[in-house]
């Protein structure tokens, strides 16, 4: 046999582990083509085997294999030379044939199978006998893959030479010794044994029955479980089994006990013809198939299940049924009669009967009324199984008889049979005898004689009297509002004054203290839930009837307490026989004292020691839960329903710890948590939370339909409008950025015609004047892709929309429209091919990383005309970006790079390696290979690869090696820095972008390891970089391309010196890069900015910007937001001679070059603002924006300054776009007003120095200050700067096709530094985005202690890792705490999936788009008159405190005055009060407390108390309140809000005391002494007296006698001996003039 545990693993085999108890167990291969298996199950997990040969069933049981016995098995197969030795040599059936011989004990669970060890193992023995192709050959097949060798059946691998035994006499005479070690070279060169994963324990074998036929395997297997719980191997239905026997009969079982007969109404029992009596065989199951119709198909399950089951069979069933002899009868089809069952399903089955028709049937439940369910669970946990099984088995028979009993009179059949069974003679028991069972016939109950007169008689009267209904009727408020006088019931005539005994050989005879016991759990069960007070009151009187019997004073006085009207009502009592108590087993958790639910609690709350609570699984659940809660609140399945069913008392503890945990919750609470304690926001959060990473919360954006439908192509549509509306609501700059940023629509082109100019020269001064435009129009969409980034999810079966690129334009007045197309004017060759490239990213960058999109739509948006591929290669570069590439299928990226066109090349390779970012993943480092010769072995062919998607390759393999260090890529990428221009002009045309793409692939593999380079020491990495920075001879090139470099360029001469010019800026970024943050000086000091004149002319000034750059990069802590920092950048030199920014006039001087030192500082200071700017990147650092703003004014006014012509003003215009980009950077994503009225500025300069790069720097850092629409924002952590060094490096293009420094589409990688920060607030009520307070806990760090920042979201959050918490602030919202002290990832979800946070409005609170000060809310106009404020409130003034429809309808009806109110009014106003109470401190649940605690007071005042169960919950609340954990919460937190009135209770406590006081003036006292000295006390008094009892917490008489109170003389001692029983004081002034029979002595 073999096992697979996943489809995709490979197939092992199955190992099993026998024998056990009797010897070592031994553990094999389980190879037997005899065994069949014919059963799985997986809980419990057990197999059943079928052995074809013995026709025995065994049961297995179905493991993972243990280590050991894996080496067990593995290093037997060594020994052996080949795994199916033992395989075979260890047959199992052959040893379970022996051991059936007869030798072993037959039927015992354990076989002994040591007849298994005295095999020999040798080859030679007999059981050798190779039934099964072996494990190897099946390793073969699995490890093969050739289709030829799977179509073999396992019979035809005999090719193998392997499984049989007599193939090869070389083979044969290895067999033979199985001791040589050689075997295995030469016999299994390829298959080395398959590690096991499965294992079979044997548990049980049947034992051998002579008279079996061949081949009866059982055609089903089932498990079932009895009425009680046990489990039987091999049936399969509810806890019964329907079993149609041979007679015809339909028969019920449980397990192995025979139910009873079925009957089924309308249909005729089977006519019986002959009936040949034989005696009963011994299991209940066999059947005896008829001759007219063999029903053995349908019992063959059945009659193995017998012989299956280990449970022993009772086989005196004489007192389950009253039938000894089954009745088995051959019938004649006379009438219809059932043939067969089928379908069945839960409790329903189908019978078909003999004339075709089917009748569906329902086996009734054991009981439908939950209070006979409880005990009937209780009973079944507590008697042992057998008898549990025979009581459910009468109780069954009797409550299902034929025309059985209503739901109503179930409890009273139940009683009825209970008592019977317990030896009660239910007939002659009054209450008992009154129990109205509806007239059901009962098989358990005699039939009552049925009474000749009709006319009735006086026996009737008195039985109405005695009756529960009057009982009910009397105690009914009507009957004491209509004043009608009690009637005297006259003593029962018959004959119960003489007392009853009960029969002690019933079945329950011996159970009943136990019995009596949970019955008495269910009980106080049944207390805690305020639902059930019918069948507390039903039980109780049973109970009652126990306990007189029993003799357990403390339980009947406990009774009384309770319900002190039913308790006084039934008096008779049974003798049970002393001989016969005996016999009862009193179980060991029976307690003298009843265990009270209630006063457990109280003790809790009084702080004293408490005895733990008995606890009965299944049954007493509540109490369980209680409990628990009590002692702490776990997580523990309790609901706000179970919380509503509580009674008020025990709910309230509950109730107030919920309050205070809604006032201070975790945010990483479960869902159920924060629903139970009423956080709706929470829970909201939570379930969010809980959605696969997919899904992201998308805010309603509802965009008006009615926009013209230009504006609908400008690509920017799809924005969340009411979230940006929030966070800019005072102006429109959204409308400015978007005006700004649309390329979709002719721009304005406004020449001025001059009187000399000729309609043709004006025609071509209009063109002209359009290509300066167009320059700017091409290099708006890269700004656009970052103002839309991720703000749509696209609709799969929909293409996505792609605005279009208009390079025309409109000339007023008459608008006619001019185009570049007309031949006028020269126009650049593919000027629009990198804008449309753009212009696709742009589009595809707006796709949320969340969206749900396959390859087929990526496929399926490729666009048919020609001229859109470079829209589309874009479109690719963002789906990568975005991380949607990795869904692209292998082939279709295949299909793509095939095409050879060069944008898509560049798309794709670029897209799938910023998707696969530091992963390292080789089948993207194959795909990019090919495209960069130097990663190619020397000796293949040369491709022809574009120069651009060569340097796209290279970019491509530093991303997905990004940080790993890999020493063979940072070699290559090295060398590549350097390349030489070949002989053949290869490589000779934009050299300079090919280095700086290997320099800053060379940075990102290296990323800030530092001098930490594992392995790389013999490279000297950082003296290579050296070199290439400042020039110097070139060094010998070892490695494998030194081939190519043989021969020199015939075009370029560079000789053996670097170009400088080249290798510069790639090997100063990769220095930076390699050393980032790491704050290496001697790194830093090579990249100082030469001090010398003479230096200085060596130097391009453009690579003192990358210097310094690099320099403040490594040297990263010491980067300060102010001027002075930025100018101790510039060296001495310059300081001291170079003109200022502000100079307006040339200084005169002969032996420095001016020019040279003005640029060297305009750059310098540049390239130290930008670092700031990396420094500060998303930060919104106040310092730092004011001091590069300042820097960027300067630079503007440099440039209309006379001395900008020795600066050149393309220096300058480059510096002022780095300046800009600094303060984007800083500012990013939070729409600062002061950089966009500078892109605005720089938006409106078209003409002079303006070209196509400066407009790109600009509109990225318009793009870069509204990131995301505001949601998102730039990270500071190393890739996020990598990414930032490719997209913003300072070299900007001349034109729209100028990739020589730098390749354009790398100014898209800024997406890889995006991250989300922006958090907005949801009101959980409206689900709308609203305002919120948070506030922002910095951590402590270097350069700042920890601090707290208020900020008003939806706001950009700072980057998580320096946070210590945030909080969103009251008072209008639910405070809400996030601790990222314990990790980011919580927030970071929230973030990602939209930052939807959601807040809830505190009652009586206003949001602050409507009350932006908080004079309006409602509790504010309150304050203002409190001392009235119950009538103040105005019942309709609820609605802006809640929306919960109930307590509107509670207003209305229990609060609005109507005319003639008199009485009610005093009501009427407390009840307004409380409502207020209820919902400014916001606990509406409270309401129905408040209620209840003033009804029930009401009803002691009118001494209306029947049963006493309300005022235990009055103390408990009482007993809270004065509790010592409260009172040390409330001294904790004195501001927090009151969970009750502080006025009511003390009101309500006043109260009682009077009412109970003034009972016990008026004549109580007597009936307490009476109570107290154990005489019977007079009926009128007894509620009242319990009420007095349970109050004031008095023990029982047993207990105060045993503390020996009663031969006290004087107060004091009274007082030290109440100190020991644990009373309190207050009682004991009440009882002390009784207990002292003197009242005098209570003077001291």
């Amino acid at each position: 046999m073999f096992s697979m545990l996943h489809p995709l693993d490979e197939i092992t085999p199955l190992v099993c582990k026998s024998g056990g108890m009797f010897g070592s167990a031994r553990v094999q291969y389980v190879a037997d083509y005899t065994l069949r298996i014919v059963f799985l199950n997986a809980e419990p997990s057990i197999v059943m085997t079928y052995d074809t040969v013995q026709s025995l069933h065994t049961v297995w049981a179905l493991r993972r294999v243990k280590p050991e016995e894996q080496n067990t098995v593995l290093k037997f197969s060594e020994q052996m030379g080949t795994p199916q030795h033992v395989a075979t040599s260890s047959s199992l059936t052959a040893h379970l044939r022996s051991l059936s011989k007869g030798d072993s004990p037959v039927g015992s669970p354990f076989q002994n199978y040591s007849s298994i060890h005295s095999q020999s193992r040798s080859v030679s023995s007999p059981s050798m006998q190779s039934r099964s192709p072996s494990i190897s050959n099946m390793a073969a097949l699995s490890r093969s893959h050739s289709p030829a060798l799977g179509v073999h059946s396992f019979s035809g691998v005999q090719r193998f030479n392997f499984s049989s035994n007599t193939q090869s006499p070389k083979r044969q005479s290895i067999t033979h010794s199985p001791n040589s070690t050689s075997s295995d070279s030469f016999l299994m060169p390829e298959t080395e044994p398959i590690v096991p994963e499965l294992c079979i324990d044997h548990l049980w074998t049947e034992t051998v029955t002579n008279m079996r036929e061949k081949n009866s395997q059982a055609s089903k297997v089932f498990i079932t479980t009895d009425l009680c719980g046990q489990k039987f191997l091999c049936f399969l239905g509810i806890d019964t089994l329907l079993v149609l026997e041979g007679s015809g009969n339909l028969v019920l079982y449980s397990g192995v006990v025979r139910v009873g007969k079925v009957f089924i109404p309308g249909l005729p029992a089977p006519s019986l013809t002959m009936s040949n009596q034989m005696p009963r065989p011994s299991t209940p199951l066999d059947s005896v198939s008829t001759p007219s119709k063999p029903l053995n198909k349908h019992l063959g399950p059945l009659e193995e299940g017998v012989l299956l089951s280990p449970v022993p069979e009772l086989r005196d069933s004489a007192k389950l049924h009253d039938s000894t002899y089954v009745e088995d009868c051959t019938f004649q089809q006379l009438g219809t009669f059932i043939h067969a069952l089928r379908d069945p399903v839960h409790n329903r089955i189908t019978l078909e009967l003999s004339n075709n028709t089917m009748v569906r049937v329902t086996i009734p439940e054991i009981a439908t009324s939950e209070l006979v369910k409880r005990c009937l669970q209780g009973v079944k946990a507590i008697l042992p199984k057998e008898i549990a099984v025979q009581m459910l088995v009468k109780w069954y028979n009797a409550y299902n008889a034929p025309g059985g009993p209503s739901y109503h009179s179930e409890w009273n059949l139940f009683v009825t049979c209970l008592m019977n069974m317990m030896g009660y003679n239910t007939e002659r028991l009054s209450w008992t005898r009154n129990l109205d069972l509806e007239g059901s016939l009962s098989p358990v109950i005699a039939p009552k004689k049925a009474r000749p007169s009709e006319t009735g008689s006086d026996e009737d009267w008195e039985y109405l009297l005695s009756s529960d209904y009057h009982r009910n009727f009397e105690s009914h408020p009507v009957a004491k509002a209509l004043r009608l006088d009690p009637l005297e019931v006259l003593a029962p005539k018959d004959d119960f004054s003489q007392s009853l005994s009960l029969d002690s050989s019933t079945l329950l005879f011996t159970h009943i203290p136990a019995i009596f016991f949970v019955l008495h759990l269910i009980y106080e069960e049944l207390k805690l839930n305020s639902l059930m007070g019918e069948g507390i009151r039903s039980l109780v009187v049973l109970l009652v009837q126990l306990a007189r019997d029993l003799k357990l004073e403390a339980y009947i006085d406990y009774y009384y307490r309770d319900y002190p009207a039913l308790v006084k009502t039934s008096r008779q009592t049974c003798i049970i026989d002393q001989v016969q108590t005996g016999f009862m087993h009193h179980p060991t958790f029976f307690s003298a004292e009843p265990p009270s639910i209630f006063q457990w609690l109280s003790s809790c709350l009084k702080g004293e020691a408490v005895q733990p609570y008995p606890y009965l699984s299944r049954i007493c659940e509540r109490s369980k839960l209680v409990v628990l809660v009590r002692t702490l609140v776990q997580k523990i399945c309790f609901t706000l329903r179970d919380l509503e069913s509580l009674p008020f008392g025990v709910a309230l503890p509950i109730r107030d710890a919920i309050y205070y945990c809604r006032e201070q919750p975790a945010s990483d609470w479960p869902e159920a948590v924060c629903l139970l304690i009423g956080r709706q926001d929470l829970s909201k959060q939570a379930c969010e939370g809980n959605l696969q990473k997919g899904k992201s919360v998308i805010l309603s954006s509802d965009i008006p339909s009615g926009t013209e439908s230009e504006e609908d192509e400008d690509g920017m549509n799809d924005m969340n409008e009411e979230v940006m509306s929030l966070i800019w609501s005072e102006d429109l700059r959204v409308q400015e950025v978007r005006r700004l940023l649309q390329s979709a629509r002719p721009v304005r082109v406004n020449v001025v015609q001059m009187p000399e100019a000729s309609d043709h020269e004006y025609i071509e001064e209009k063109e002209n004047r359009l290509l300066q435009l167009c320059q700017r129009t091409m290099a708006l969409p890269v700004g656009r892709g970052m103002f839309t980034l991720f703000s749509y999810h696209p609709v799969p079966t929909e293409q996505l929309p792609i605005p279009k690129l208009n390079l025309t334009g409109r000339a007023p007045p008459r608008n006619t429209t001019v185009d570049l197309n007309s031949g006028n004017i020269d126009v650049p060759p593919n000027m629009a091919c990198w804008a449309s490239f753009h212009n696709g990213v742009a589009a595809g960058l707006k796709i949320a990383p969340a969206s749900q999109i396959d390859s087929a739509w990526i496929v399926y948006n490729k666009p048919k005309i020609a001229e859109l591929a470079n829209e589309y290669a874009g479109f690719l570069m963002a789906l990568g970006l975005n991380g949607h590439l990795t869904k692209l299928a292998t082939l279709n990226i295949h299909d793509y790079l095939t095409k050879g066109h060069e944008m898509t090349s560049i798309g794709l390779l670029l897209g799938v390696s910023a998707a696969k970012l530091g992963t390292m993943d080789m089948a993207i480092t194959r795909l990019l290979s090919i495209h960069i010769p130097a990663l190619l072995p020397p000796t293949s062919t040369e491709l022809d690869v574009p120069h651009n998607v060569q340097v796209a390759a290279v970019i491509g393999i530093g991303l997905v090696y990004q940080g790993t260090a890999h020493r063979h890529t940072a070699e290559v990428l090295l060398a590549e820095i350097g390349r030489p221009p070949g002989p053949e002009m290869e490589y000779c045309t934009d050299r300079e972008s090919y280095s700086l793409a290997s320099g800053l692939a060379l940075g990102m593999v290296c990323l800030g390891h530092g001098s930490n380079l594992i392995g790389m020491s013999d490279l000297n990495v950082p003296e290579q970089l050296y070199q290439y920075m400042v020039g110097g001879h070139r060094r010998f090139q070892a490695g494998m391309h030194r081939e190519k470099h043989k021969s020199p360029s015939y075009q370029i001469k560079e000789g053996d010196t670097i170009n400088v010019d080249v290798t510069c800026p790639g090997a100063t970024l990769a220095l930076a890069m390699i050393y980032l943050k790491t704050n290496n000086r001697s790194i830093a000091d090579w990249l100082q900015a030469p001090d010398t004149m003479y230096l200085l002319d060596f130097v391009k000034p453009e690579f003192l910007l990358l210097r310094t750059l690099a320099r403040c990069l490594i040297l990263w802590d010491d980067i300060l937001p102010n001027s002075k920092w930025v100018n101790s950048n510039v060296p001495q030199i310059i300081r001291e001679n170079s003109i200022s920014l502000h100079a307006t006039e040339l200084p005169s001087s002969e032996d420095l070059s001016l020019e040279t030192l003005a640029q060297a500082h305009v750059y310098i200071i540049a390239g130290a603002c930008l670092s700031l700017g990396f420094r500060f990147a998303g930060s919104e650092n106040l310092a730092a924006f004011n001091c590069l703003y300042k820097y960027a004014t300067d630079f503007l006014k440099c440039l209309s300054a006379p001395t900008a012509s020795i600066t050149g003003h393309y220096n300058l215009e480059t510096c002022l776009s780095v300046l800009l980009l600094s303060l984007a950077m800083v500012m990013a994503g939070s729409g600062n007003l002061k950089v966009l009225q500078l892109c605005r500025f720089m938006h409106k300069k078209t003409g002079g120095e303006m070209n196509y790069g400066f407009h790109l720097a600009h509109h990225m850092a318009l793009g870069l200050l509204f990131l995301g629409g505001g949601r998102y924002s730039l990270s500071t952590s190393n890739s996020s700067i990598a990414a930032l060094l490719c997209a913003l490096y300072p070299h900007f293009p001349v034109h729209s096709t100028d990739n020589r420094y730098h390749l354009q589409a790398l100014r898209h990688l800024y997406v890889l530094a995006a991250e989300p920060r922006l958090l907005t607030p949801v009101d959980v009520d409206t689900n709308t985005p609203c305002y919120a307070l948070i506030e922002v806990t910095y951590k402590g760090t270097q350069w700042y202690a920890e601090a707290t920042e208020e900020l008003m979201a939806p706001t950009l959050l700072p980057e998580l890792h320096l946070l210590k918490q945030i909080r969103v602030k009251g008072p209008r919202y639910w405070e809400l705490l996030i601790d990222l002290s314990k990790g980011t990832n919580h927030l970071k979800s929230i973030l990602s999936k939209g930052g939807v946070l959601y807040v809830k409005l505190r009652a009586g609170q206003l949001s602050y788009k409507e009350d932006p000060m908080g004079w309006r809310s409602l509790l504010a106009q309150t304050v203002t008159h409190r001392n009235s404020e119950a009538r103040a409130f105005k019942p309709e003034a609820i609605s802006a405190f809640t929306s919960d429809p109930a307590l509107f309808s509670f207003a209305d009806y229990f609060c609005k005055p109507t005319v003639n109110m008199g009485q009610k009014q005093e009501i009427l106003d407390l009840f307004s009060s409380i409502l207020y109470e209820c919902v400014t401190q916001e606990n509406p649940e409270m309401l129905p407390t408040y209620i209840a605690i003033d009804q029930a007071v009401r009803r002691l005042e009118r001494r209306e108390m029947s049963e006493t169960f309300e005022l235990w919950q009055i103390k408990l609340v009482l007993e809270f309140f004065s509790s010592r954990s409260h009172q040390e919460r409330m001294t904790r937190n004195p501001n927090r809000g009151l969970f009750m009135n502080s006025e009511f209770l003390p009101v309500m406590k006043c109260t009682i005391d009077n009412t109970l006081d003034q009972w016990l003036q008026a004549g109580g006292d007597v009936s307490l002494h009476s109570y107290l000295s154990g005489q019977p006390t007079e009926e009128s008094q007894l509620s009242m007296l319990a009420c007095f009892l349970i109050y004031h917490s008095v023990l029982t008489p047993g207990q105060l006698a045993a503390g020996g109170l009663e031969g006290s003389t004087n107060f004091s001692e009274l007082l030290l001996k109440f100190k020991q029983l644990n009373m309190p004081v207050r009682a004991l002034l009440r009882l002390a003039p009784l207990l002292l029979r003197n009242p005098q002595s209570m003077v001291l």
